[in-house]
């Protein structure tokens, strides 16, 4: 079983911290820039790092290229597990 996730990814922004706004959609306020994927990679490693699993058990699945991405944990984790674990 994988989570699938939709985030909106905030590049430059000086800080790195993922979110849940009042509407409900996941924000991830990255320091990187999003040249040559340098932060989709800080992303990766950001989420890998707070949920304690490898950097290969989290996928960009769409938005290699946006700023609103796609991604697969693979990784049995429910939502509302996820949240917490990035607070």
């Amino acid at each position: 079983m994988a989570l699938l996730l939709e985030i909106k990814v905030i590049p430059n922004s000086g800080k790195q911290n993922c979110f849940s706004d009042k509407s409900g959609q996941l924000k991830c306020f990255l320091k990187g820039t999003p040249e040559k994927g340098k932060a989709n990679l800080e992303l990766i490693s950001f989420l890998a790092k707070k949920l304690s699993v490898p950097k290969n058990t989290i996928k960009i699945v769409t938005g290699l290229n946006s700023r609103k991405k796609r991604l697969k944990i693979n990784l049995e984790i429910s939502f509302c597990d996820f949240l917490k674990k990035l607070k």
